[in-house]
């Protein structure tokens, strides 16, 4: 646990400590704004990618050998982001980094296979809560970092405890189910289903970041953000059948078809999607709220956006782990119905009121305790639901569903922020108004209610599974 909780913690870290760099870095590579948040984007996108597809090589070849080897690759990425002179280069270390994103599922497989029914729970909220220790670390430490010793520095920190911990990995990690996997490997990869996986979910995220842009005031460019948006998700609709027909046929799929059917799993999934809408359809938009001018904003700048946001990253830690606890004394289902009512009741009051700082970051205190029962719950119910020799493949799917939550959400609140402008007397240019801010607000308190009713219905559906596994 303590392995797996600093591989997650060096890689959340390193991704925060960069948010306040990004002007810099549009600064020192001579780029636009929006180009530099392919910087970003490029890392999600990659990550989500290759989630599912990582999750099929551990159930394969085992999950220390997978594990190591992205390690492996996640320091080379590290080490070029560090090196890079133009943004051509930054972006494909960003794309080698967001194989990195694919070590969750394989950590989470860990965890199931270490830890007995009743405590994974308990291991699950540690590992989970480390996401919201190593974004605390980051955001302390990045301007600071950023201030003293330079952008380049937020990547070359990292080499060298990823060195430490891949040598601690391949000494001291040992996992039972290696033996079991070597005996599988005769089966080798999909490599048909891989490649159109690839490139179906690739067309779709980048459609996914280019939809703001349709209704950006620029005409020539939103004629052709259009035309290669429309294209993309042509593109990707039309590869979805070709993959399941892939799958249908192959030997040893990438994805299991059953585990996207299954009547627990799949609303599972879906609930986790909708969980990382609502954590990212605000990161998106809170920092705009309160650096944009006075009357649109607060007129603030990054120490207060990230004084705001501070309050929900500690939540998120102390609650993730208290949340494992409380599931292995009362079950998953409990904590996750009561976690999607509490994160829609700060939404609604996030939607209703937030006309000061210190309101929104009490709003989101109660949206952090919401979310971190209902993300732990929600995964404990795919954890537990899933055949541990399948747990890499599941996790994968779910790991994936999470990551387009967490692109989806960027999109809603970037097309809204950018479809309702207002422009400030004596200052240039236009801002987000208040109107954008109110529909951000209230489509994440429908998407809220929309996780309440996803968590009943998982819960009937798995009060029969559990009542014969008590018979059993």
């Amino acid at each position: 646990m303590i392995i797996l909780s600093s591989i997650a913690l060096i890689t959340m870290y390193g991704e925060t400590m960069l948010i306040p760099a990004i002007p810099n870095l549009v600064k020192d590579f001579e780029i636009a704004y929006n180009t530099s948040s392919w910087i970003l984007t490029a890392y999600l996108i990659t990550g989500a990618v290759m989630t599912p597809i990582v999750g099929k090589l551990s159930d394969t070849y085992g999950k220390k050998k997978v594990l190591v080897i992205i390690m492996v690759i996640y320091s080379i990425g590290t080490l070029l982001g560090g090196i890079s002179t133009n943004i051509m280069t930054m972006v494909v270390s960003r794309i080698i980094q967001g194989i990195g994103i694919a070590m969750f599922p394989v950590a989470f497989g860990i965890i199931r296979e270490k830890f007995p029914e009743k405590k994974l729970a308990i291991g699950q909220g540690i590992f989970t809560s480390v996401f919201a220790a190593g974004s605390v670390v980051g955001l302390g430490l990045g301007a600071a970092v950023v201030e003293h010793f330079g952008w380049r520095m937020t990547f070359l920190s990292i080499i060298p405890f990823a060195a430490i911990l891949l040598f601690i990995i391949i000494k001291f990690v040992h996992i039972i189910s290696e033996k079991l996997a070597s005996k599988t490997e005769n089966e080798g990869i999909d490599v048909k289903g891989t490649l159109t996986l690839i490139v179906m979910l690739s067309s779709f995220l980048v459609a996914l970041t280019l939809l703001p842009e349709l209704v950006s005031y620029n005409e020539n460019h939103n004629n052709n953000s259009l035309l290669y948006t429309i294209a993309l998700f042509a593109l990707s609709a039309a590869l979805l059948p070709v993959f399941i027909s892939i799958q249908k046929r192959a030997k040893s799929p990438l994805i299991d078809l059953q585990l996207l059917k299954d009547i627990v799993l799949l609303p599972t999934n879906i609930l986790i999607m909708t969980i990382g809408i609502s954590i990212f359809i605000i990161y998106q938009s809170l920092p705009i709220l309160i650096q944009s001018p006075q009357p649109l904003g607060f007129g603030g700048g990054p120490v207060e956006a990230a004084s705001v946001q501070l309050p929900f990253m500690i939540l998120t830690l102390i609650v993730s782990v208290s949340s494992g606890f409380l599931i292995s004394k009362i079950g998953n289902t409990k904590p996750t119905i009561m976690g999607c009512v509490i994160s829609t009741v700060g939404f609604f009051l996030l939607f209703i009121y937030h006309s000061t700082e210190f309101i929104i970051a009490v709003e989101l205190s109660v949206i952090a305790i919401g979310l971190s029962f209902a993300e732990i719950g929600a995964f404990n119910i795919v954890l537990i639901s899933t055949p541990l020799h399948l747990s890499g493949t599941s996790l994968g799917i779910t790991m994936l569903l999470f990551l387009i939550g967490m692109s989806v959400g960027p999109a809603i609140s970037g097309i809204y922020l950018e479809s309702f402008k207002s422009s400030i007397k004596g200052i240039d240019g236009y801002y987000p108004s208040t109107v954008s801010y109110d529909m951000i607000f209230l489509t994440a308190m429908i998407i809220s209610i929309f996780s309440i009713i996803l968590t009943i219905r998982v819960t009937r559906k798995l009060s029969p599974v559990i009542s014969q596994k008590n018979r059993y």
